[in-house]
């Protein structure tokens, strides 16, 4: 058709013949339609639609090029194409080695499915073929072509993939309908997008739907442009870099200045980090500081801060720590070896020793050890790490009130130093070293940070994996690390930070515990401390126990080793001034060398007079005994409160005489009264409430004028109502009776659990009476006759 005779007659058929096939072979094609007017070649797969092909080629060679909607869906192919395609003539075809065919199309013009005829064995349509309409007037159509040969231009000057030919192409191309076919059929679009294209029948709309996709096609290529563009001058200004950077070694090559062996030291560093490997961001942070310190002038202060920086990140242990064999007999061996008794504690880390053996990548608790001064709980930990091979580091938090202690401070301080934790790893050389941190208890809040909520990062398992300290400002994982904290008392650790820790409880020793610790362990090692043979010496069991009970009644061994230290330094400046000395120690050397006993006798400890009692109390230092007192004094009714007790104590005092008043048979005695009720040891605060039983007994004993049974020991909370609640520290408690002759206690039976989980040895010698109310301590400490409390009738 002639170009004047389309712009004379726009509603004609656009058809190059009318002998076009009603009914036709359809062949389904994937990715993207083809557009009328092309020729192409097309790879047909072996499989259903080779025979169409053949039957096809047989005849006048038409065939229906037919879009599928999905290219990887099971549907039958009928089900799964579009309704308009385009019908081609094939003009060649070529067998293909695997099945397939090799087909050259021409492409002539648009149809649509009326019907499908056939679907086996051959998938055949009934089709017609749409009219193809202007659709608008002569001149817009002349600014919708002229419109869309100016973009294509503009594309084709951004695009280096146009070629010549296709330049040539559009400048012959004068029908508008084609032309907007070449143009899209060249786009780089979505399937659907060309779909529509190929369903746009009137020019206008076709024209319109090309102009919107090309000018959207302009714009992506103009932004690849710009980012080429900018990966051009990275490229360039890299390679500038490198130029300079070899004149500049040059330069130095000259001046005989040379490489500086820092530089060398720090690029190995880069490489060590490299092969571990680490994150991206160290490998880009540790980067990026070389090129600082090569490029910084040595005298500055900057070029000494980078390299501390740097120095800091080489001495660090990157590298997986490697995979330790744990010999439980050997731990065993070691813990039995450095600690008598503590068979729960041993237990416990034998537990945990063999849970790592079994799953090596198992975190683990972190274990808190606490107890009094001197059970042992710093020289556990060495032994821990003795034990599984590891290096240990003992840091000390008692006291620490600065955040920066544990995390380091930031860069940008003059005198900026990493935390304790990052010097540790620095130190020790090794990533599953193990930390003591010692006295955990005593950390408190300043003005430089809360220290304790900073450890609530390290000591959780699932967030010490990229622990950042401040200084370093990099992650490092702390996982592999062995934590164990030490504490005298587990009441100042916050909550959250006690919840992160499993906590482990050491009592106090007894004086048969004291006495082989005594001979097994601090003989040898005080004797040799001070340059003497201790074989040369000897000393009785009753000595010792007497240097015990006399000197030394702490809950731990450190009083003990001071005051043995002291004996054999007298000892030893005898023996060097060669004056005549015992080998064998007896009492009396003890007193000749140490002085008076500080406990002589255990007056303080046994109820000798109506109104005293005596309690068993636990503190930080361990258990102890108070003896309570209590007396009449002219007055109406009232108490008197002495020897610094707490809020707690006070109101377990109220409650004592409101429960003995209330009934006692003859509340009479308490007229035109007041009580005096004291704790000795008066310079010494005392709080708890596990003293009420204690009390009450003091007040009943002074109310009947009678003192109580001999040999008791008491504990236990006390209600109005006469019943008696749990306690803590029970074990402690009763390692404070045995240790000042108590051979009777009574407790809460409410305690029978922790009772039971106590070793026999500790409570070997000992008459235990768990009780629920008060009148069964009445009943135990008064003398049968006397002895019952009767509740006053109800009126």
């Amino acid at each position: 058709m002639e170009t004047n005779e389309y712009w004379e007659n726009p509603t004609k058929l656009a058809r190059l013949e009318d002998t076009l096939p009603k009914q036709i072979f359809l062949l389904p094609i994937k990715v993207r339609p083809v557009f009328p007017g092309i020729i192409t070649p097309l790879i047909v797969p072996a499989g259903r639609f080779i025979p169409s092909i053949e039957e096809t080629a047989k005849g006048a060679g038409f065939i229906g090029l037919i879009l599928l909607k999905k290219d990887d869906s099971d549907e039958p192919s009928e089900n799964n194409i579009y309704q308009v395609g385009v019908i081609a003539r094939i003009l060649k075809k070529i067998n293909l080695p695997d099945g397939g065919m090799n087909i050259l199309v021409n492409t002539i013009q648009r149809f649509s499915i009326d019907s499908i005829s056939s679907k086996e064995p051959f998938l055949t349509a009934n089709v017609i073929y749409p009219l193809e309409e202007i659709g608008t007037s002569k001149n817009n159509i002349k600014a919708l072509m002229r419109t869309l040969l100016i973009l294509t231009k503009e594309l084709a000057q951004n695009n280096p993939l146009f070629t010549e030919d296709m330049k040539l192409t559009m400048m012959n191309v004068n029908e508008p309908g084609k032309m907007a076919d070449f143009v899209c059929s060249i786009l780089n679009l979505e399937k659907e997008d060309y779909q529509t294209v190929i369903e746009a029948v009137q020019v206008n709309d076709r024209l319109e739907k090309v102009l919107l996709f090309l000018r959207k096609e302009i714009e992506l290529v103009v932004l690849q442009k710009k980012i080429q563009e900018q990966i051009n001058d990275k490229i360039d200004n890299q390679q500038r870099q490198f130029f300079l950077r070899e004149q500049l070694k040059a330069i130095q090559d000259e001046l005989g200045i040379g490489e500086d062996k820092t530089e060398i030291k720090y690029d190995k560093l880069l490489e060590r980090l490299k092969s571990i490997p680490v994150s991206d961001e160290i490998i880009a942070e540790v980067s990026r500081e070389i090129e600082k310190i090569k490029t910084s002038d040595p005298v500055t202060s900057d070029y000494n801060v980078i390299r501390n920086y740097l120095d800091l990140i080489d001495a660090l242990p990157w590298e997986k720590p490697a995979v330790k064999d744990i010999n439980l007999l050997h731990a065993k061996k070691i813990l039995n070896r450095d600690h008598h008794k503590l068979e729960d504690v041993k237990e416990r880390i034998l537990e945990f020793l063999a849970v790592h053996k079994l799953n090596p990548k198992s975190r683990g608790s972190i274990l808190c050890l606490v107890g009094p001064p001197g059970v042992g709980k710093t020289s556990i930990a060495k032994s821990v790490a003795e034990a599984l091979g590891r290096k240990f580091y003992r840091f000390s938090v008692g006291g620490v009130r600065d955040e920066a202690e544990i995390k380091g401070h930031r860069r940008t301080y003059i005198g900026a130093m990493p935390g304790k934790l990052i010097a540790a790893m620095k130190i020790t050389k090794e990533r599953d070293a193990v930390i003591l941190l010692d006295e955990i208890d005593k950390m408190s809040p300043g003005f430089q940070g809360d220290p304790q909520a900073a450890l609530l990062e390290v000591l959780d398992p699932e967030q010490n994996s990229n622990f950042r300290d401040h200084y370093l400002d990099l992650p490092f994982d702390l996982s592999d690390v062995f934590f164990i904290a030490t504490a005298n008392t587990y009441e100042p650790i916050p909550r959250v930070l006690l919840d992160r820790m499993e906590v482990i409880q050491l009592s106090g020793y007894i004086t048969e515990e004291k006495v082989q610790i005594f001979e097994k362990y601090l003989w040898k090692k005080i004797f040799n401390k001070n340059g003497l043979n201790p074989d040369l010496f000897s000393m009785k069991k009753e000595t010792i126990s007497y240097l015990i009970n006399s000197y030394s009644r702490e809950s731990g061994l450190r009083g003990l080793e001071k005051t043995f230290d002291k004996l054999v330094r007298k000892i030893a400046l005898k023996h060097v001034l060669k004056e005549k000395y015992s080998k064998e120690i007896r009492e009396k050397d003890l007193i000749d060398f140490l002085g008076a006993p500080p406990f002589v006798d255990d007056r303080m400890t046994i109820p000798k007079v109506p109104g005293t009692a005596l309690g068993l109390a636990w503190t930080s230092a361990g258990g102890s005994t108070l003896l309570i007192e209590a007396v009449f004094v002219p007055g109406k009714g009232g108490l008197m409160l002495t020897g610094q007790m707490g809020k707690m104590m006070e109101e377990s005092a109220n409650i004592a005489i409101s429960f003995v008043k209330n009934y006692l048979d003859d509340s009479k005695v308490f007229d035109n009264k007041s009580i005096h009720l004291h704790v000795p040891d008066g310079a010494t605060p005392k709080d708890g409430p596990s003293a009420g039983i204690t009390m009450a007994t003091a007040i009943l004993s002074l109310a009947k004028g009678e003192t109580i049974l001999p040999g008791f020991g008491m504990t236990g909370e006390l209600t109005l109502t006469g019943e008696v609640l749990a306690i803590g520290g029970l074990r402690e408690k009763i390692v404070a009776a045995k240790r000042v002759g108590v051979k009777k206690i009574i407790f809460p039976k409410d305690n029978e659990k922790a009772f039971q989980e106590i070793p026999d040895y500790v409570k070997k010698g000992v008459q235990f009476f768990p009780v629920t109310r008060f009148e069964e301590v009445a009943n135990l400490v008064f003398k049968q006759k006397k002895n019952r409390i009767v509740k006053k009738k109800k009126k």
